[in-house]
């Protein structure tokens, strides 16, 4: 098929609010030799797009300085070692940068095939979520079976896929949230247990919860003052996992408390890594979880779909902590 020269994309003006996001006209980028050309159809928007767009988290070297991490859509064009079978495939991708816009580059080892039983939009609402969620709290923390998880933020993205992927594995979750409303999406949702955070210390309730025992790992995407409540959380031999720091970048603990309850502290953040480390993680996500997906048990919790271009509606929604699951960009 023939290329469009330019496409259509969200640029970032200047760092600053949503309204720095803004609809313009850029070259079509062209593969890499590990690469394939998608066309996009869906963008999944995540906190990181926001980071960007304040100017706080650069893309990595190389990448686009376009917004956006991940993507649905269908295979145009590959790079010259990509088989050129898979043009015509429908596949979603995490990708290093340039989600926000008509057509993105994505290393072909970072592509999952769509299955019929989801929606582009749903598609592209899964490859950032569900690979942090797996490396975290499946690799990094090896929650199994009969394990018990404190998540923060109970209603977004993040915290749906990992509500659904320890409910798939026997895990049990705890979930906080800022609201009775969001408690109760997150209960709703399949979460286990959901404290309100705003009435309850989070730390009394978890106890209570576990009759004094503590979960067995914490994914934390809060950091600063919350990061020794967390370990006060923890059973012995438990893992806290750092994903974000919205909270705040330092915090105080007490080591001792490390050593004598023999904690593990670990976190990890997932766009800097090697496009081979990105390669084999999505290698053991096609194991263990896209079956799942295929046979429709594993979907994303969806929020709202916004036009390519109101990305910055879509990053207003996000900012305002009002929303429910993934927020998605509907490109095509």
């Amino acid at each position: 098929m023939a290329l469009p020269e330019r496409m259509r994309a969200v640029a970032i003006t200047t760092p600053g609010g949503p309204e720095v996001l803004v609809e313009t006209q850029v070259e079509l980028p062209v593969p890499g030799p590990d690469d394939v050309l998608i066309e996009v159809i869906a963008a999944g928007v995540n906190r990181p797009d926001v980071f960007q767009r304040k100017g706080s988290y650069p893309p990595p070297p190389g990448a686009s300085p376009l917004p956006g991490l991940e993507v649905a859509g269908t295979i145009v064009a590959v790079g010259v070692d990509v088989d050129p079978a898979v043009i015509g495939e429908r596949v979603c991708s995490l990708v290093a940068g340039g989600g926000y816009a008509e057509y993105a580059l994505a290393p072909y080892g970072q592509c999952l095939r769509v299955p019929d039983v989801l929606s582009m939009e749903e598609a592209a609402a899964l490859p950032e979520t569900l690979m942090t969620v797996w490396h975290n709290l499946f690799e990094r923390a090896y929650v199994v079976t009969g394990d018990s998880v404190l998540i923060h933020g109970g209603t977004s993205g993040i915290a749906t896929m990992a509500i659904s992927l320890c409910r798939m594995f026997g895990i049990t979750t705890i979930v906080t949230c800022g609201s009775d409303a969001k408690c109760n999406a997150a209960l709703d949702w399949g979460a286990g247990h959901a404290i309100n955070y705003r009435t309850e210390d989070f730390v009394e309730a978890v106890k209570r919860i576990t009759n004094g025992a503590g979960v067995t790992a914490v994914l934390d995407m809060v950091g600063g003052d919350y990061v020794p409540r967390n370990l006060d959380c923890l059973a012995e031999d438990g893992r806290h996992v750092s994903i974000a720091v919205l909270g705040g970048g330092k915090a105080e603990i007490a080591i001792r408390n490390l050593m004598v309850r023999r904690l593990t502290m670990t976190g990890s953040t997932l766009r800097p890594r090697s496009p081979g480390f990105k390669a084999l993680l999505i290698d053991e996500i096609k194991r263990n979880v896209w079956p799942h997906v295929e046979e429709g048990d594993l979907r994303p919790a969806m929020d709202q779909t916004f036009p390519l271009a109101q990305a910055s509606a879509a990053h207003a929604r996000m900012e305002a902590g009002d929303h429910v699951g993934k927020i998605v960009l509907k490109v095509r």
